[in-house]
């Protein structure tokens, strides 16, 4: 005997439907974390359509949805013989903006460094309650590498590393992937008057003292800090290199 009865609510949306949106949704998150443990940064690649259904279990359609949807949010771009890539969006639009040197202006330095304060401030009292010795070791080995840098490339790398292992001691992925989309821009402004070795040095100086706030499990200090290290380099903003000499010395 068959059953015929049928629900008396219905949602109008098809099982099937539900199930799909579901996986898409899913696969958008998971290509968002890949994005966030490789670190992968504006004009990178990802996996191929095919890769990323091995990986997550996902069919063709599905890959192709989630694609769409971060395509939509501007997330990534589709580039002919590439495939999907990070896209820069706005980030492309900022990069840009600070491409040379001489093109930054205080405000646009103020802007970048207003965001990275609201980003390295905030993550202070998770920091301070979570972090064990061990990750502050940690930190402070990735701060000795400024003093090694041969060029002025290299300590900015080393120096973007550095506030980067900051932003990871957070555990917040979100938060992570977020700062590493600009870090392109960051490194650029992260070279200014690094020409300088008395900058390096005051580089690596001032990254001790944070480590030292938060081994201290020091709030306010760790804060104070911070700030005052990302306003640092606005004394070398359009100054001449004979300019930024002197104040490095100040």
């Amino acid at each position: 005997m068959h059953n015929s009865a049928k629900p008396e609510h219905s949602t109008g949306v098809e099982p099937a439907e539900v199930g799909k949106t579901s996986a898409v949704d899913r696969l958008v998150e998971q290509i968002r974390d890949l994005i966030a443990e490789r670190g992968l940064g504006i004009g990178d690649a990802l996996p191929t359509e095919r890769d990323l259904g091995e990986q997550f279990q996902a069919g063709r359609n599905t890959v192709r949805e989630a694609l769409q949807v971060l395509r939509a949010y501007g997330l990534v771009e589709t580039r002919p013989k590439v495939g999907a890539v990070i896209s820069g969006g706005h980030g492309e639009a900022i990069r840009r903006l600070f491409a040379f040197h001489n093109g930054i202006s205080p405000d646009s330095f103020r802007d970048l460094q207003g965001f990275r304060r609201i980003i390295e401030t905030g993550v202070g009292d998770h920091i301070i309650l979570h972090a064990s010795e061990a990750d502050l070791d940690r930190l402070e080995a990735t701060n000795a590498r400024i003093r090694t840098a041969e060029s002025v490339e290299e300590a900015a790398r080393y120096d973007y590393e550095f506030h980067e292992a900051i932003v990871e001691l957070s555990g917040n992925r979100t938060t992570l992937a977020a700062y590493r989309m600009m870090r392109t821009v960051i490194e650029e402004v992260m070279r200014l008057g690094k020409a300088e070795r008395p900058v390096q040095s005051a580089t690596y100086e001032a990254h001790a003292e944070i480590i030292g706030a938060l081994r201290a499990r020091d709030r306010i200090a760790y804060a104070y800090l911070m700030s005052r290290h990302l306003e640092f380099g606005l004394k070398f903003v359009g100054a001449p290199s004979g300019d930024r000499h002197a104040a490095a010395k100040t």
